[in-house]
């Protein structure tokens, strides 16, 4: 009663409101952030490798980092069911418990055995934030600023990793265990305020009329879309829209995750699956964890110490950051499609041309001018994609599904990327060390190869409510350009459903152009 008293739904209205539950959506994703960075600074404290008995252990130290992945991917697994179970509020809650947890026994750790299981306790609770926060995130955004909030979400992702940078160049002058230990323990902070702040917010309204909540669900929904009035025109087109696309849905049961990805039916649900996990791993495949990884190498080749390629790479994560920006006010404007299309070509060139330029007999001509010209690409590359893969990814696959396995679908996502980041950090490290240079030129045609690939099968989502979404892959074609054909059919012949005939003027599948 208390919490109900106290929500904010009932002291903000509108866009107040949206902005509000995502900037709590926000601290979710910088603990994410700051959890991805924290162990860079981590490993290289003497103390550490001196505890953990990793002095000549290469892989084991790369290990204990990768283990992480393992957990995430298990966390989503488990969070994306448990979040259709009992909503997206009380699985934030485990998720936050579960990765106090996590970061309590890594800052306490004495072993590489117990580091490693804390570490994928950390993983599951965050594998449980990141499939469920997103949702809850778009299942309470209007449908023309999605993107624009969970850029904004992301930009406080990196906000994580600029912390955890700076963060451990600070303590690199200290010595002892509290130059790791209390890196770890900082993701505590995040993590405690989320879990008390969060049963002071609205649960999804999609969720509780799923659930048959109405009264509460539409509460909040007239909270979200009418300044509290449940009778405003765009608050009963909404509720409208929902319900029957629940009915619809209920129709055809809820599948479990193996259903999802095989099993075939109206919904075409395993085309949405294949579509975010592809997204996922087509995003580690464009280089991202390659730049963020050897930035600090191609810094050293322009003829920087190595403090001074350590203060590049915290630069560089700053203006990785500020760029996240751009996408608050160009995703909604521009597109999903348009956005990871010239995305693509830049960070694809910049790339290039950090090959190039760091190809040995190119670079020894002149090292300090071609070094810092892939100084400069290895900028640009972050910056582009941090206004342009950073976020799509994410954003897109909370987008497509229906509202009885969406959170599942945000687990999905989630598999993708754990999937994604394994894949490139175990053929990195062999790739830059047999063929060096060359590595940047294939991630970079990986850039080029994505765009025919979005080009063909991902169709535009933004400014689409997600029940018309809904209807957009209903289409059973999987080329966008055909579906297009299907849908302005099923249009004629209603056979999508009647009670949608009304939303079909406003459902249009981009046509592809580049």
């Amino acid at each position: 009663m208390l919490k109900t008293k106290f929500n904010v739904y009932k002291y903000f209205r509108g866009n107040d409101l949206v902005l509000a539950i995502n900037l709590a959506a926000g601290l979710s994703i910088f603990f994410f952030g700051y959890d991805q960075g924290v162990m860079s600074g981590v490993n290289i404290s003497p103390n550490y490798v001196d505890i953990m008995n990793l002095e000549t252990n290469e892989a084991l130290l790369g290990g204990v980092v990768a283990v992480y992945y393992v957990g995430t991917l298990i966390g989503a697994l488990m969070g994306g069911w448990i979040g259709d179970k009992i909503g997206r509020i009380k699985t934030v809650i485990l998720g936050c418990a579960i990765g106090i947890l996590g970061a309590i026994l890594q800052t306490c750790a004495q072993n590489v055995a117990w580091m490693i299981c804390s570490r994928i306790i950390t993983g599951i609770g965050t594998g449980h934030l990141n499939a469920i926060v997103p949702v809850w995130s778009a299942e309470t955004s209007h449908h023309t600023s999605r993107g624009k909030m969970i850029a904004m979400e992301f930009t406080l992702n990196i906000l994580g990793v600029v912390v955890a940078y700076w963060l451990a160049y600070g303590l690199s002058f200290t010595e002892g265990s509290f130059r790791w230990r209390f890196p770890i323990a900082f993701q505590l902070i995040p993590l405690v305020i989320l879990a008390v702040g969060i049963n002071f917010f609205p649960e999804s309204p999609r969720w509780l009329l799923k659930k048959n909540r109405t009264e509460e669900g539409l509460e909040i929904l007239a909270a979200l879309r009418g300044d509290g009035d449940p009778n405003h025109p765009d608050v009963q087109k909404e509720y409208n829209d929902i319900v029957y696309a629940i009915k619809e849905e209920e129709a055809e049961g809820e599948p479990g995750y193996f259903s999802m990805l095989f099993v075939k039916d109206k919904l075409n649900i395993p085309r949405r699956v294949h579509l975010s996990v592809w997204l996922q791993i087509i995003q580690e495949l464009t280089g991202i964890g390659v730049i963020t990884v050897y930035a600090p190498l191609v810094f050293q080749s322009a003829g920087f110490s190595t403090r001074t390629s350590q203060l590049l790479s915290g630069i560089n994560n700053i203006t990785y950051m500020l760029s996240t920006l751009v996408a608050v006010f160009t995703l909604d404007k521009w597109g999903r499609r348009f956005t990871l299309f010239y995305g693509a070509v830049c960070q694809g060139v910049s790339l290039v041309m950090v090959a190039v330029l760091t190809k040995p007999d190119i670079m020894e001509q002149n090292p300090t001018g071609y070094g810092i010209g892939a100084t400069v690409f290895t900028f640009l590359y972050t910056a582009f994609f941090g206004m342009t893969w950073l976020t799509v990814p994410w954003l897109y696959p909370v987008e497509i599904y229906p509202t009885k396995v969406r959170a599942k679908g945000g687990a999905w996502s989630v598999v993708g990327w754990s999937v994604g980041n394994a894949l490139v950090m175990e053929i990195t490290p062999p790739m830059i060390a047999g063929i060096g240079w060359i590595t940047f030129l294939i991630f970079g045609a990986f850039n080029f190869l994505a765009i025919p690939v979005v080009w063909a099968l991902y169709p535009e989502t933004s400014n689409k409510t997600l029940e018309e979404l809904d209807v957009i892959f209903s289409t059973q074609s999987l080329l966008v350009w055909n579906a297009e054909k299907e849908l302005a059919e099923a249009k004629k012949n209603h056979t999508l459903g009647d009670s949608h005939s009304s939303s079909y003027d406003d459902v249009k599948i981009e046509k592809p152009a580049l």
